[in-house]
């Protein structure tokens, strides 16, 4: 039997992790470790919460004595890696905070691993969530992100990002821990906090609020439907090669202005609004400070080791988004007013 500790169990991705993992393999047993920051929200797990094989756990990675307890009361074998800071414009304004938790966080469980596991057998494996964003800006061409291409972060999210990657391999190197890496894109989809673009345009669009696009909404990103991530989590989980990187990527690249008419266009007309009614909210802001002009992955690797590739275009991606935070406005509700903090303050005393 697998214990997997999942970190960052509580957020975007990893709430749709844990969710796959506990319905799909009722033989693991599963313990979401989340420090339930402002991202972190429990209700996105409701639908699992009571599942014998599933177990929350409140604690903070940054805290080596307690991540070293939960190895061995968990009886840990394996781990699948997410926590971390991630929103740019945040890691611009304290970029600490992401260099403690994406660094230094990383490197405690790594280190809870080596000492817990010690000899290290097929059961043991350290998967590491990374971004595409520890390769820096691709121009507008023809080129794509591989595993080989050289790390070139240019914000200090991605420089955060970049350096775990580092540690991660360095353990492998030097003390023989297995450990795999995957790299992905834009994410989009369910239960993402609404300070990333798509969730926060859906609610602006729906309040009549501006739109602020940064620049002239040129810079390109390749987006990644959630569920289809997640899927390519489970496959290197299971079959990816020790030691190795996979790029994850949708295949899937478009202009920041192109999506966010599309975004305007879907909202719109499920909202019974005439077509395009909102293009009137957008509105042009002075660019992000390092902002890269384009990310797009080459994720042939994946495709050919694994035998993955995307379910959904972003067109049929953006529509089943849309629809689940149209039908979903109390969630969305909950999370934009704070409310959703109230009760874990309660509930765990912070």
């Amino acid at each position: 039997m697998h214990h997997i500790l999942i970190t960052g169990g509580a957020g975007f991705i990893g709430s749709h992790v844990v969710r796959l993992f506990v319905n799909k393999y009722s033989e693991y047993q599963i313990i979401n470790l989340d420090s339930l920051t402002y991202a972190g929200n429990l209700t996105n797990l409701k639908d699992i919460e009571g599942k014998s094989n599933y177990k929350f756990v409140k604690a903070d990675i940054c805290d080596f004595d307690v991540m070293q307890r939960i190895f061995t009361d968990f009886q840990i074998d394996s781990v699948i890696h997410l926590a971390a800071e991630s929103h740019v414009d945040r890691s611009i304004k304290d970029p600490l905070a992401f260099a403690r938790t994406n660094v230094m966080g990383t490197l405690n469980l790594l280190d809870a691993a080596r000492q817990t596991w010690k000899d290290f057998d097929k059961q043991h494996l350290f998967y590491h969530i990374s971004t595409d964003e520890v390769y820096g800006s691709l121009e507008f061409d023809d080129t794509l992100f591989t595993e080989e291409t050289k790390y070139d972060p240019h914000s200090p999210y991605s420089a955060s990002k970049a350096s775990s990657d580092h540690f991660v391999r360095a353990y492998y190197d030097t003390y023989g821990l297995p450990v795999v890496i995957s790299n992905c894109s834009n994410n989009y989809g369910s239960f993402q906090f609404p300070e990333k673009l798509i969730p926060l345009f859906i609610n602006n669009i729906r309040h009549n609020k501006l739109l602020p696009v940064y620049g002239k909404g040129e810079n390109v990103r390749d987006w990644l439907f959630v569920e289809d991530h997640v899927r390519a989590i489970d496959l290197i989980f299971h079959k990816g090669k020790t030691g190795d990187t996979y790029n994850i990527g949708g295949f899937n690249e478009w202009k920041n202005i192109d999506l966010i008419r599309v975004m305007i266009k879907t909202v719109d007309r499920l909202l019974g609004r005439k077509e395009g009614e909102s293009e009137k909210l957008i509105t042009y802001v002075t660019d992000r400070a390092g902002h890269d002009l384009r990310y797009a992955i080459d994720s042939s690797k994946l495709k050919n080791e694994l035998g993955w590739q995307p379910s959904l275009q972003f067109e049929e991606g953006i529509e089943k988004t849309v629809h689940w935070y149209l039908e979903n406005q109390d969630w969305l509700d909950n999370v934009t007013s704070g409310d959703y903090l109230k009760y874990y303050k309660e509930m765990y005393n912070y």
